[in-house]
């Protein structure tokens, strides 16, 4: 029997050189030739980014969020001035527009408040037609761990104080920066609101108070001139370069002289202190 692999014979061998003449012919007739370098591929680098830090702003819009979950509808709300309550009017304007939150009126603490407000559609009234509130919310310049604040940076001490004692709950919103360990530690100011009548003798008044605490009073300028409140009256910073060792006792000896309106050292007041940082919204409560 004749084996398979007869089969399976190689071609001839003119056949095989037919074949190699041909794949020639092919390969003079190609007219691009052959590129058969290779590429060498760059490493692929992957650079983490981390998240950009929360700037100041970003930490008070994130307190004034938390302290609009406090407000319902239908309530009588003090409105804070300075820039962190700034945030929360906006927030209420927000809620309102989709309706969110109805009815609510507004007491504003200051003219400029009382602008924005009216800007975004929140009703507004006054002590006079509203003297009970159901709350209020603020900013602080400064908030100790007793939850005592100095207020009043922004020129309004004597509005706000009005109208939060006139609140039954007080919520304050600030960045970490503000947490100091004594009232005054910050060494910006605190202020005083004094009469424009003879307030030179007050503003020496004011630093003999406190003479032994080295405390320096200056007279609040705008643009060269005496800062004017929305009262008509003038602002004496007090710059502490020790922190208050008693608030209390200082609150009354300030409010004892005579052409003094108000203080901006605001004790035992604030309910809630809600605090942005960067690890987040800390909520502190009397």
């Amino acid at each position: 029997m004749a084996s398979s692999l007869s089969l399976l014979s190689p071609p001839s061998l003119s056949s095989n050189l037919h074949n190699v003449s041909s794949t020639a012919r092919l390969i003079m007739r190609t007219t691009m030739p052959l590129n058969l370098r290779t590429h060498s591929r760059r490493p692929m680098s992957i650079t983490a980014h981390s998240a950009p830090a929360l700037t100041q702003d970003d930490l008070k819009k994130l307190a004034a969020d938390k302290a609009v979950d406090y407000v319902k509808s239908g309530m009588v709300l003090g409105l804070g001035t300075g820039s962190t309550a700034a945030f929360v009017v906006a927030k209420l304007g927000e809620l309102l527009s989709s309706g969110q939150l109805t009815d609510i009126v507004g007491v504003p603490t200051s003219k400029r408040t009382e602008e924005q407000a009216r800007q975004l559609g929140i009703p507004l009234s006054v002590l006079d037609d509203h003297p009970h509130l159901d709350l209020a919310i603020d900013g602080a310049d400064e908030v100790d761990p007793d939850l005592n604040l100095v207020k009043g940076r922004g020129g309004a001490l004597l509005r706000e104080k009005m109208v939060e004692a006139a609140s039954d709950k007080f919520v304050v919103v600030v960045d970490d920066t503000k947490l100091v360990s004594g009232l005054g530690g910050s060494g910006l100011a605190m202020p005083v609101e004094v009469v424009q009548f003879c307030w030179k003798y007050n503003l020496v008044r004011l630093q003999e108070l406190f003479k032994e605490e080295g405390v320096e009073a200056k007279l609040r300028l705008n643009g060269g001139k005496p800062y004017v409140t929305d009262n008509s009256n003038y602002i004496v910073d007090l710059y502490f370069k020790t922190p208050i060792k008693d608030g209390l006792g200082a609150g009354k000896e300030i409010s004892a002289l005579e052409g003094v309106v108000e203080h901006g050292l605001f004790l035992d007041m604030a309910t809630s202190v809600i605090i942005a940082g960067k690890n987040g919204v800390d909520v502190q409560n009397k």
